[in-house]
């Protein structure tokens, strides 16, 4: 905070000791309004904790995936949705510092290892991706009372990019739902889904 105060020229025709408490005030209220809230920052730590998670449920997703003949495809998508969660934990952890808090890093459960067919991988994908929706919604509500219309833009990022996430984890589950056990349709849904991943990072890139 001393900072703030370098350069300060004071003005040798008025008091030297108002003129300096003025500044400190005004300097003080800015560093404060800078702050995030003890409410805020702890539920933006929440918030790294279920990237992280969601990071690790999609690596476990991918490691079993990678031991079934012939799924290359589903495991690239959910080795790289493995890489996507952990750059949002990333980029809330480097807001929060910015912000001068303190992004804390914790203990994660055991993801689930084993499945029992690949639609089922897909259904737990979409209750993950809405789970996090939610909680980025119960975050942007905070914000809005919280007054903290900072983290309010910041987190615009997420919502758009959680309505990404849904409507792939839909569109995907609905697609093995309609093949149902057919190994054929299947496996050209494995085909398939790199190029859906694809997709949907171009049209991130040329937002």
């Amino acid at each position: 905070m001393l900072n703030f105060f370098k350069g300060i020229k004071i003005d040798s025709k008025q008091d030297n000791t108002k003129t300096l408490i003025c500044w400190m005030c005004l300097m003080i209220n800015k560093y404060t309004i800078m702050l995030l809230s003890e409410r805020m920052l702890a539920a933006l730590n929440n918030q790294v904790k279920l990237e992280a998670e969601s990071s690790q449920v999609y690596l476990g997703i991918a490691s079993w995936l990678e031991t079934q003949p012939g799924l290359e495809g589903y495991t690239e998508f959910f080795y790289r949705q493995s890489e996507e969660e952990r750059h949002h934990m990333l980029k809330l952890i480097h807001y929060i510092n910015d912000r001068d808090g303190h992004a804390i890093i914790t203990a994660l459960e055991m993801p689930k290892n084993t499945f029992g067919q690949v639609i089922e991988v897909f259904q737990d994908f979409l209750d993950n991706e809405l789970l996090v929706s939610k909680s980025i919604n119960d975050l942007v509500e905070l914000s809005l009372n919280e007054k903290d219309y900072l983290t309010f833009k910041f987190l615009q990022w997420y919502l758009d990019e959680q309505l990404e996430e849904e409507k792939m984890a839909k569109t995907m589950l609905e697609k093995l739902q309609l093949v149902g056990s057919d190994r054929g349709g299947i496996y050209q849904l494995d085909k398939d889904i790199v190029g859906l991943r694809t997709k949907v990072s171009e049209s991130k890139e040329g937002e």
